[in-house]
């Protein structure tokens, strides 16, 4: 059976594309390590020896990036529906981050360690309606929230894939109530197309 137009077209712009390309050359998991490349350049995220979340893990390649920054002094916990191959330094749960269970099992493994980043790189499957795909991807923003509102330590920096559509504006001023700054990045790898942005909130009060 032959493939859909829209399927080749996307297959022809994943194998054009410079940063997959890059990222096989380079031994990454996956392109999106060069926007959390250029968000951790921009505003220095990584230091040796810290605590970090990872929540929408798959394939690894944010973990990997942060592993390689925090050293063998700091931890990486990440969470995803998918599997992920195991590689050193990452304490991998697999499971949907939306099931309390899975949830608690995060925080059972965390032990109680202060956190000094929560990242999540989580897109729901979109659909291709806004009304159905808006709701879906910022339920997962607020998990983000709430689960950095329980583990992320004063000072520590909050990092998250949004979409902007309905719920984003208050989100934002919940934010800004929450820490001390919020910045909005859309890296060069984030496709022209895409609708993602990255809001990076610093400074948990």
């Amino acid at each position: 059976m032959s493939r859909s137009k829209s399927s080749a077209n996307w297959l022809k712009e994943h194998f054009d594309d410079p940063f997959v390309n890059k990222a096989k050359l380079e031994g990454w998991r996956s392109r999106a390590v060069y926007k959390l490349q250029e968000i951790d350049d921009k505003d220095k995220l990584f230091r040796p020896g810290m605590v970090v979340v990872d929540l929408g893990a798959a394939p690894g390649g944010w973990s990997q990036w942060t592993t390689h920054k925090v050293g063998q002094q700091g931890e990486v916990f990440a969470l995803d529906i998918l599997p992920v191959e195991p590689f050193a330094g990452v304490h991998f749960i697999q499971g949907d981050f939306r099931d309390e269970a899975v949830y608690n099992q995060l925080l059972s493994a965390l032990n109680g360690r202060e956190v000094d980043v929560v990242m999540s790189d989580m897109a729901p499957n979109m659909s291709g309606s806004k009304a159905v795909d808006i709701p879906r991807a910022m339920y997962l923003v607020e998990l983000s929230v709430e689960l950095a509102d329980q583990v992320l330590k004063k000072n520590g920096d909050l990092l998250m894939k949004v979409f902007q559509g309905e719920g984003y504006n208050s989100l934002i001023q919940d934010l800004k109530g929450k820490y001390a700054k919020v910045i909005t990045r859309k890296p060069e790898a984030s496709r022209a197309r895409s609708k993602e942005i990255y809001l990076l909130a610093r400074g948990k009060k």
